[in-house]
């Protein structure tokens, strides 16, 4: 028996019906003909459901399970088992033992082409970046752009998923997710986090309530990230503090414990800046709330984001460290990646839940607007002469590699499917 032969790859050969089906017989030499091979089950029960095979004469509807061994069956403890009764075909690899099963079984071993095992046995001991490295070259511009388009929705599906979460948790209010997200994605990856857990305590409709004064709306979100529980020798920190004090009380705020990281960082990321940015967001756009889903198109949201830091961190990159005067301006890669990694998912998923394609077209376009993400992965691809021009491209290269690349799903891959049926 080959040892890169498992049920997965068996379950794919089976649906894509990758053997030879000339001369198809039973371990006991019966005629058989495949009429349809059924659809896989991702449940519990055979491996394919409805299917229709020809034994001689006699035609048989029902399901068929997969195993690498016929003695698998007995390992598995089918035979007592309701959901296996209506079993017409036993599909394995190797046929190592005469159950006498009441229907027939059919070994696969020297049905299928040994090429494709070899493949299969490269691609899972890979030790590359991506499996397919040495061979992605072969995969032509159709096939790869075919992937990225799949790739980007099923991103943004998983991130919907996400949010419509939230949904349960915030009792349908939108504008308490989008403040969530929001303020996660001001975070990023390393405090994003910690971020959305602050959010989560603070209502919007309090920071809304106070929106007449960004030193009320700092006081709050400073004080529940636990920036403002230290001695300070500056006046205006120390302001901060009182205001957070009486404003405690006034909503009865209770901090949430959370650590921020400042590790791996440059100080205009510091998380007191982005802090400080999330509040003047707050001051300056906190109608974006109940605006999002109504902007046609993206250059309308860009304006939200031209935020800046109050003037006391023109000096300041925390509340005990001095910086060279700046303004904490909001740059451009921060703007992209709040759009892509909050806004883009918000609209998209307001559209998927409330069945409106026009919005959710409108997420995908502005995907295409944005520029790609540069990261390691991002340059990695870029090195395989794989295209990535936008930030659709680099989401669905990003969705390839975590979601198929890192566990060697490239029997699930429109790439590896290419790579698999190529000669």
């Amino acid at each position: 028996m080959n040892s890169s032969v498992n049920e997965k790859l068996l379950h794919y050969i089976w649906q894509y019906q990758l053997f030879n089906k000339t001369c198809l017989e039973s371990s006991i030499g019966e005629p058989i003909q495949i009429l349809s091979h059924g659809c896989l089950n991702h449940n519990q029960g055979p491996d394919f459901l409805n299917a229709k095979i020809k034994i001689e004469d006699t035609i048989w509807v029902g399901n068929i399970e997969i195993h690498v061994n016929t003695s698998d069956w007995e390992k598995h403890k089918h035979s007592g088992d309701d959901h296996y009764k209506n079993v017409i075909l036993h599909v394995v690899w190797n046929d190592d033992k005469n159950l006498n099963l009441p229907f027939p079984t059919i070994e696969l071993k020297s049905k299928v082409a040994k090429l494709l095992i070899q493949k299969y046995k490269l691609l899972m001991e890979s030790k590359t970046f991506i499996p397919c490295q040495n061979n992605i070259k072969i995969v032509d511009d159709l096939n790869i752009e075919k992937c990225k388009e799949r790739l980007l929705i099923e991103r943004l599906q998983e991130k919907s998923i996400f949010i419509e979460s939230l949904l349960i948790e915030s009792n349908n209010n939108w504008n308490e997710i989008i403040w969530w997200v929001m303020a996660k994605s001001f975070g990023g990856k390393i405090n994003g986090e910690a971020f959305e857990t602050i959010a989560k305590n603070i209502p919007l409709g309090i920071l809304l309530q106070n929106r007449h004064s960004l030193f009320q709306i700092e006081a709050i979100i400073f004080g529940q990230s636990g920036l403002l529980n230290e001695e300070f020798t500056e006046e205006y920190p120390n302001k901060l503090k009182l205001e957070y004090a009486y404003l405690q009380k006034k909503y009865g705020f209770k901090a949430p414990t959370i650590r921020l990281n400042y590790l791996r960082m440059r100080p205009a990321n510091f998380p007191a800046i982005r802090l400080a940015q999330l509040s003047s967001f707050v001051f300056l756009q906190g109608h974006l709330f109940s605006n999002l889903f109504h902007f046609k198109e993206k250059k309308e949201v860009n304006q939200f984001f031209e935020i800046f830091a109050s003037s006391f961190w023109n000096n300041h990159y925390t509340f005990h460290q001095l910086s060279t005067n700046s303004i904490k301006k909001i740059g451009l890669d921060t703007s992209n990646s709040i759009h892509i990694n909050a806004l883009i998912p918000l609209m998209y998923c307001y559209g998927y839940y409330y069945n409106n394609e026009a919005i959710k077209m409108r997420a995908i376009e502005w995907l295409y607007q944005i520029r790609n993400e540069n990261n390691s992965i991002i340059t990695a691809f870029s090195k395989l002469n794989v295209s990535i021009k936008s930030a659709a491209d680099s989401q669905a290269m990003i969705q390839l590699y975590t979601k198929y690349c890192q566990q060697k799903r490239c029997l699930h891959c429109t790439i590896g499917n290419v790579l698999f049926t190529k000669n």
